[in-house]
């Protein structure tokens, strides 16, 4: 079972991070949690249940490569949450401190995977007939400093703390709903992380009294014989594993539109027998489209330097990655491209007023929101196919 759960979970994390790592950068961190949990899974097995030398010595002298990740779970669990809650995925300097534990581990780690392979093979079968040998067995540096038991258990409090540190910025921003509206049209969302955060939590404890307990018995007797510990263990994985599938538009990023309220359910229902079932999301995504062209003519937000996707967001109450989506697929344009074709159109206004005659073509392009002369220069050739130049020599 645990084998198979480990195979299912690094191929759906990497599907999940092929198809989505480049559209939605939040995606990224999901998958690479899923797989490190699944490898983590997948080292477990090999050493308590494969029999194999060959298996269990890659294993055990490879712990720089297989198990120093498994301090990156809790932070791309963390990263996740937050890049959800703000809708801003991109990582800040202080988040470097987070992989320091997986570097120190690493490090440790390095000069065990040099010993001769003769050496590996011996310690394996070791292993193999007496699995209380890991217990004993020095695999890193920092055994010279910790007990086994610290080092085990160490990671996993490491990812219980991440865990609950994700649950409390899950909570504060419950509370604080009203200042916020990055869940405004995905209410599904609230349920997603529900589920990912409470399966996370019973995977993390089962296996941390599974572990501690193992310390105080014989080593492996604690996998066999604790069953509805494991039980509960396999729940927390299977749950973990199996819940993107009930949310699929978390993978994907697909926009649903929120739930109308009762008046418009009853007159649907009355008027419709069967709606399309991508009406919400048809409506939700025409919704954009007028309000994006509403807000740049009325606020003119075009203008303002920092107007990217983020900002763009967070002015027009709508999640990034909904306008990504609205963008990208419906109307075939990045929005960078959107944003500068107003900026194109207010610049050529000004041209059309004589502004050119009396202010530079640097200082036009600066009104209307472009960075620099150059990339004023550049859009402009690009959408109107002559150069502000060639265009203001028209009105002078």
């Amino acid at each position: 079972m645990l084998l198979f759960l480990s195979i299912a979970g690094i191929f759906l994390s990497l599907l999940l991070l092929y198809f989505n790592a480049k559209k939605f950068a939040s995606t990224t961190y999901l998958g690479i949690f899923f797989f490190l949990i699944s490898l983590y899974g997948l080292y477990q097995y090999i050493l308590l249940y494969s029999k194999s030398v060959t298996l269990i010595s890659l294993f055990l002298f490879n712990l720089s490569l297989f198990s120093s990740p498994v301090y990156l779970i809790g932070p791309m669990l963390y990263w996740y949450v937050r890049s959800v809650l703000t809708d801003d995925p991109k990582l800040k300097r202080s988040d470097l401190l987070h992989f320091i534990p997986a570097i120190i581990f690493f490090i440790s780690a390095l000069p065990n995977t040099f010993v001769p392979w003769q050496e590996k093979v011996e310690v394996a079968k070791t292993v193999v007939s007496d699995q209380s040998y890991i217990m004993v067995y020095k695999a890193t540096l920092l055994s010279e400093f910790l007990s086994s038991a610290t080092i085990f258990l160490t990671r996993l409090f490491l990812v219980l703390g991440y865990t609950i540190w994700s649950i409390v910025l899950f909570i504060n921003y419950i509370k604080k709903r009203k200042s916020s509206s990055v869940f405004s049209k995905q209410q599904f969302m609230k349920k997603w992380l529900c589920y990912l955060l409470g399966f996370m939590l019973i995977l993390v404890i089962s296996q941390l009294f599974m572990v501690s307990k193992s310390f105080e018995m014989h080593f492996p007797a604690i996998f066999f014989t604790f069953n509805i510990i494991r039980v509960i263990s396999v729940v927390g994985l299977v749950g973990l594993l199996i819940s993107p599938f009930f949310f699929p538009t978390i993978l994907y990023g697909l926009p649903r539109m929120p739930e109308r309220n009762e008046e418009e359910k009853d007159n649907r229902l009355t008027n419709e027998t069967k709606p399309p079932s991508n009406s919400f999301e048809s409506d939700y995504l025409q919704s954009i489209g007028l309000k994006s062209d509403s807000l740049m003519k009325e606020k003119q937000l075009y203008l303002e330097p920092e107007c990217n996707l983020g900002f763009f967001s967070r002015q027009i109450d709508v999640p990034a990655h909904h306008l990504a989506y609205y963008f990208r697929e419906i109307k075939k344009q990045r929005f960078n491209d959107f944003r500068n074709e107003w900026r194109i159109n207010h610049a050529k206004s000004l041209i059309q007023e004589g502004k050119a005659n009396e202010i530079t073509l640097e200082a036009i392009g600066s009104l209307s929101g472009f960075s620099s002369r150059n990339a004023f220069i550049t859009d402009f050739k690009k959408t109107e196919g002559v150069s502000p130049s060639v265009y203001a020599s028209r009105f002078n």
